[in-house]
């Protein structure tokens, strides 16, 4: 998909991360109507341009909500998504990470570059302390990605998050400013 110059907040190798647009709609809802399979039953992003209209919108105005996409760095196509939300100022400082990948660039490694683009962005640019990720205890690939990126396993909660009809059981992991800086 063709793609004009876009403002990277940080590059690496291979991809590169952005803010979501809302002229993002089309290519992001093929990509998700694309990846069905691959997303359930984790994750629902939106398929339609009303509703990718309505979540990027909130994701753009929310100053509790970091949204980036991350994509190919020289073609600009968008690989995935990364959202920091639920973030917390004052003493806290800390966000909660909710992601995808699409499915043409699934297991090629994409996303944990971008996530490492992500966590010095958020603990750069964005001054935050603390980085967590909850997650289904089933979604092994999820998790693959929290523990790759460093993030240490701090608990198991029952019937945490509502998604797909029910309260789903989620194991949460963090991350902090201190850990990244040690290795």
């Amino acid at each position: 998909m063709p793609h004009t110059a876009p403002h990277y907040l940080a590059e690496g190798p291979r991809v590169a991360i952005r803010h979501f647009t809302l002229a993002d709609g089309p290519e992001f809802t093929a990509r998700t109507r694309e990846s069905k399979d691959l997303h359930r039953p984790w994750l629902f992003p939106p398929d339609t341009e009303e509703a990718y209209a309505a979540y990027a919108g909130r994701l753009i105005e929310d100053p509790a909500k970091a949204g980036l996409l991350v994509c190919e760095k020289d073609s600009g196509d968008i690989v995935g998504f990364i959202n920091i939300n639920n973030i917390v100022r004052g003493g806290f400082q800390c966000g909660a990470l909710g992601y995808g990948v699409f499915a043409h660039a699934a297991g090629r490694g994409l996303m944990r570059e971008g996530l490492d683009l992500v966590i010095g962005y958020a603990f750069g640019p964005l001054g935050l302390h603390r980085l967590e990720i909850n997650a289904q205890p089933e979604n092994t690939a999820s998790l693959a990605l929290a523990r790759g990126a460093g993030f240490r396993h701090e608990g198991f909660s029952p019937n945490m998050i509502y998604i797909d009809g029910a309260w789903r059981d989620h194991e949460r992991w963090a991350l902090t400013k201190e850990m990244r800086a040690s290795g």
